[in-house]
């Protein structure tokens, strides 16, 4: 009997499922309205769902939802996003025991970026398909129903089975998602969201995503009152690019301000801590800053060392981490290219991040600030930034650029000439 009572439940979940997929059919086809819907074998958070989808124009067939923000502005929504520091609560209470269970972690901002994908190995490589991957618009207006889009569409807690997703390339999957909220505001932060099988949708897997969520609110309640009471450091600032040494400046509660020069390694960890705010490990972090000569022995050194040049109290370990955010010139060239300022960008814009770092990570993000300021000026077509752009070392080997500046029309006869000379040491340099 108890064998039989299962397989009648099974029969019934699959029939279910053949009958919403049956629905979606009809409905994405447009053989059926809105209103077929309400009598439909479909619930009604899914069925509104699914109207909204449609009517903000989403492809039932996309082919992979499409990309959100450029890996360096996910690099700074990382940075900045409260959720960062509740990362260590999120991994224990779900990513460690998703490593080897076939499901997908993932963390969102509020606008549905995915912010950190982790988990089983295959299952990320799997969804990776559906470009269900960190920087990716899983918003419901981009990619249609899915659970952590529409949890944060409705900001409720919610799960989405198989084919109620309103693209097909997600229906395979399963999904529980629950947002995440500020203690103290109450305003939406994100969703957490999990990922995977037909299994992932039980109210176990939703008891388990809520109390996760709890958990990451509570964290930074307890950090909001831990911060307030603790003296440390009230502003703290890195300067990084151009020829000048580093720095670190640092202004405490009682508005005393101190500076200090950094050696090239300090700032090195310093640029990388302040991108990654959930931290790293003593291996990633020797990993990126040189990936062949580095251990985790010579890496504990140089944070000792480190410690006694900033502050102990600004910077955590397992993983090492920075305890407050800390602004920089770097950011501040990146924020201004995000916010289509290039005027700004070029002013903040002292030199290349850290030129003499031999870091493998610091010359990555080295060249993605440089690149990107050079093509945003260029497409500007302003004589003034263009000139600036080339008063700097790097625009005095930029070839593209010289060209450009001796064919505009507002360019007069000496600086012409003085391009057509440039262009003419170029070739003969480099031919």
């Amino acid at each position: 009997m108890g064998n039989s009572r299962t397989s009648g439940g099974r029969a019934r979940t699959q029939s279910s499922a053949s009958d919403v997929r049956a629905v979606h059919e009809l409905f994405v086809a447009g053989r059926v309205d809105a209103s077929f819907l309400d009598t439909a074998p479909l619930r009604r958070v899914v069925a509104e769902s699914w109207q909204r989808s449609l009517a903000t124009g989403v492809d039932p067939d996309l082919g992979e939802v499409r990309g959100g923000r450029a890996a360096l502005t996910l690099d700074q929504l990382r940075a900045t996003h409260p959720l960062a520091s509740a990362l260590p609560v999120i991994r224990r209470l779900l990513v460690e025991d998703a490593s080897d269970a076939g499901v997908v972690v993932a963390v969102t901002a509020a606008d549905g970026t995915l912010l950190w994908v982790e988990g089983d190995p295959a299952a990320c490589k799997r969804a990776q398909a559906m470009n269900f991957v960190p920087g990716a618009d899983w918003s419901e207006r981009s990619a249609g129903t899915n659970a952590p889009g529409t949890a944060l569409a409705l900001d409720r807690e919610l799960q989405i089975r198989g084919s109620e997703h309103f693209t097909r390339i997600v229906q395979p999957w399963s999904c529980t998602a629950v947002p995440v909220h500020d203690p103290v505001t109450g305003l939406l932060l994100g969703a957490i969201d999990l990922t995977g099988g037909a299994d992932v949708a039980t109210p176990q897997t939703l008891a388990l995503v809520r109390a996760t969520a709890v958990a990451v609110e509570n964290h930074l309640a307890l950090l909001r009152l831990t911060n307030s009471g603790q003296p440390g450091v009230a502003n703290a600032r890195l300067s990084v690019l151009g020829a000048e040494r580093p720095r670190w400046t640092a202004t405490d509660d009682a508005g005393n301000t101190r500076t200090c020069t950094l050696t090239g390694r300090h700032a090195d960890i310093l640029v990388l801590l302040s991108r990654r705010p959930e931290g790293l490990s003593a291996d990633h972090l020797a990993m990126l800053l040189d990936d062949q000569d580095l251990d985790a022995v010579t890496i504990r050194a140089e944070m000792s060392r480190l410690r006694r040049v900033i502050g102990a109290d600004n910077v955590a370990s397992r993983p090492y981490r920075l305890l407050a955010p800390v602004g920089s010139d770097l950011d501040d060239v990146f924020a201004a290219l995000q916010r289509g300022d290039v005027a700004a960008a070029m002013s903040r814009y002292a030199g290349a991040l850290l030129p003499q770092s031999v870091s493998p990570a610091i010359a990555r993000l080295r060249t993605e600030l440089s690149t990107g300021l050079r093509a945003a000026v260029l497409s500007t077509g302003s004589l003034a930034l263009l000139r600036r752009w080339l008063e700097l070392p790097e625009g005095r080997d930029d070839r593209d650029g010289w060209q450009l500046l001796h064919d505009h029309a507002s360019v007069d006869a000496f600086a012409r000439a003085r391009a057509r000379g440039h262009l003419a040491g170029l070739d003969a340099e480099f031919s």
